[in-house]
C-alpha cells in the first residue's frame, strides 16, 4: 500500500504517469497497475483519463486521498526516524521554509550554531515569499514555516517568535531625513518594493493604505538586497525590515528614519494542523526561540 500511495502522489504532483513512472524507476505499466490497486481497494475512481491518458484529471475522491496520503507518509517518515535513533546522539531531517527576510537574514547566524550543537541533524532550507512558503506548508513539502506576512491559510497553527523593526529607508543624505520628515513628504515619491506575496511588500502597502499615501511609482524587485541596492542608488525610497538596512546603514550607504513602534511586525512559525511534530522539528524551535531570546535581551 505504501508504495502505490507513493505512485499516487507523484502522478498528481506530475499530473503525468510517464513522468511519475521516471521519477520513481517505474515502468508506466507498473503506474497503472499501482493506481488501479487504490481505485480497487477504495471502490472509488481516483484520477480520470483523458483518450491515450495525454490527459488526466484528479477527481475529489483523488486529492482527499493526495493529502491524507502525504500525511500518512509523513508519519512514516518521523516513525522510521524515532525508531531507528537508539544512539545517543541526536539524528533526523529538517525541511524549513522560509520567507526571504528570515532566510537572508536571520536563520544563517542562527543555523551555525543550530549545526554545531546537533551535527547529526540534516537541514534544508528553502527560502521563498511568504505566499509561496504557505502553499508548500499546505502540501506538507516543509516540517515548518517561518514567515514575516499574515498566513493565507487558516488551517495552520501560528506562532510569533521575533518582533521586526520596519523602517524607512532612503538614498544616503537625501532630501528628506529625521529631522524634515512628514507622513505629508511622502507623497508623490518613487517607491521601492518587493514583489507581490511577499510579507514585507504586504507591509509597505499597509503603511501606504493606512497613511492614505500615492507614490509617484512603484518599482518591483524580487529580493530584499535588490530592493536595498535600488535605495542605495537613488532609484527610491522604500519600508523594509531594519534587518536588512542595518549593514548599509553602518557603512553609510543608505538612511534610515524610525517611523515608531506602531509599524512593528512579527516574524511567526507555522506548523500543519493536525500533524504529529517530528521530534526534531520541536528541537528546532525550541533551540530557534532561545536564540531569539538572547538576541532580545
Amino acid at each position: 500500500m505504501l508504495e502505490e500511495l507513493k505512485t499516487f502522489i507523484s502522478v498528481v504532483e506530475l499530473k503525468n504517469f510517464t513522468k511519475a513512472g521516471e521519477y520513481l524507476n517505474l515502468s508506466q505499466p507498473s503506474v497503472s497497475t499501482h493506481i488501479k490497486n487504490l481505485e480497487s481497494y477504495f471502490g472509488v475512481v481516483l484520477i480520470n483519463r483523458s483518450i491515450k491518458q495525454k490527459h488526466i484529471f484528479i477527481t475529489e475522491s483523488g486529492y482527499i486521498l493526495y493529502k491524507r496520503a502525504k500525511e500518512i507518509l509523513n508519519l512514516v517518515d518521523l516513525t522510521y526516524m524515532d525508531v531507528r535513533d537508539t544512539s545517543n546522539s541526536f539524528k533526523g531531517h529538517i525541511k524549513i521554509g522560509a520567507s526571504l527576510t528570515i532566510g537572508e537574514y536571520l536563520l544563517p547566524q542562527f543555523l551555525a550554531s543550530f549545526s554545531k550543537k546537533y551535527p547529526d541533524v540534516i537541514v534544508e532550507v528553502f527560502i521563498e515569499n511568504t505566499t509561496v512558503i504557505c502553499n508548500h506548508l499546505k502540501d506538507l513539502n516543509f516540517d515548518i514555516g517561518l514567515i514575516e506576512g499574515t498566513s493565507i491559510y487558516p488551517d495552520f497553527n501560528q506562532d510569533y517568535f521575533l518582533k521586526d523593526k520596519m523602517v524607512l529607508a532612503t538614498p544616503f543624505e537625501y532630501e528628506l531625513n529625521s529631522s524634515n520628515f512628514s507622513f505629508d513628504k511622502l507623497k508623490d515619491q518613487s517607491w521601492i518594493a518587493r514583489e507581490e506575496g511577499s510579507g514585507t511588500r504586504e507591509f509597505m502597502d499597509m503603511f501606504l493604505n493606512n497613511n492614505k499615501i500615492i507614490p509617484k511609482n512603484i518599482i518591483t524587485f524580487g529580493s530584499n538586497y535588490a530592493v536595498k541596492e535600488a535605495v542605495r542608488n537613488g532609484i527610491g525610497i522604500t519600508i523594509i525590515s531594519d534587518l536588512v538596512t542595518s549593514p548599509a546603514v553602518k557603512n553609510n550607504e543608505i538612511s534610515v528614519i524610525d517611523i515608531g513602534e506602531s509599524y512593528y511586525r512579527c516574524f511567526s512559525l507555522i506548523l500543519p494542523r493536525n500533524i504529529t511534530t517530528s521530534n526534531v522539528t520541536q528541537v528546532f524551535i525550541d533551540e530557534l526561540k532561545e536564540y531569539v531570546s538572547n538576541i532580545n535581551k
